[in-house]
């Protein structure tokens, strides 16, 4: 791979398993690659689901973004997986929004911070929203990659998203691509999950990924140990969903 691949995890509805694909994807990765995990959420689930004490690091993605004495080498902290470093957040991230308003090239200064970067991957793991924070994401970024939940109201908002995507497409990151639609928290049992996911391709066609996250118990309890999935049960299904997921990000960054 020529370049770093910087993939931002957005989605401004929350429990779509954003983080939860954001962790699995960077653990994964890290097996063959040197690779970033940035903590861009204020609730800091990210650096908590790695087994890291939210509030007791420095410095964090807040420092890293307002503070220019901080250096990404200073921010990027080892986690207990061989190749995987993360930048941890803590509430203090929720005033950066504000705080970074009146400042020149506001929407560049996660760009700007990530500009020394070493990583064969950088993956972003964005806030619930689609402020300020999250636009930093994806002008830093090179492609997207979107999680989906397939229930009910699972496309509501989303051409909010896109819009948001294009919005910066036109103005600060003109490369910027959508990597993939990733379908999330898929209940087979359930015919409003089928009825959902056909809506899901009918939409966005080839940039759906093949895999498809199940609905499990597993992936939902793995965090609170403060474990990767693939730490906590190699073998659920959630693990094996993100194994084959992985296959096909490398594929189409490659």
């Amino acid at each position: 791979m020529t370049q770093i691949e910087t993939i931002a995890v957005v989605n401004q509805k929350g429990g779509v398993g954003k983080t939860t694909t954001a962790v699995s994807v960077a653990a994964l990765l890290a097996k063959d690659s040197k690779v970033l995990l940035v903590d861009l959420d204020p609730q800091g689930n990210a650096t908590s689901g790695l087994g890291l004490q939210k509030g007791q690091i420095q410095p964090t993605t807040y420092q890293l973004l307002l503070d220019d004495s901080v250096s990404l080498e200073n921010a990027a902290k080892r986690t207990n997986i061989d190749n995987l470093f993360i930048i941890p957040s803590d509430s203090n991230l929720a005033g950066a929004e504000v705080e970074l308003v009146p400042r020149d090239g506001r929407e560049f200064a996660l760009k700007k911070s990530l500009e020394t970067s070493s990583y064969d991957y950088v993956i972003i793991d964005c806030p619930p929203s689609l402020g300020l924070l999250t636009i930093n994401a994806l002008t830093a970024a090179s492609s997207v990659l979107i999680p989906v939940q397939t229930e009910y109201y699972a496309l509501e908002g989303l051409s909010q998203l896109l819009n948001t995507i294009q919005a910066v497409k036109r103005t600060t990151n003109p490369e910027l691509y959508i990597l993939g639609v990733l379908m999330t928290m898929y209940d087979s049992r359930n015919a409003l999950s089928g009825q959902v996911k056909t809506e899901i391709i009918n939409y966005f066609n080839d940039t759906v990924f093949k895999t498809v996250v199940p609905r499990n118990v597993r992936l939902a309890e793995a965090p609170s140990f403060g474990k990767t999935i693939f730490e906590y049960d190699k073998r659920s299904k959630g693990s094996k969903a993100y194994k084959t997921l992985v296959k096909e990000i490398t594929a189409r960054t490659s």
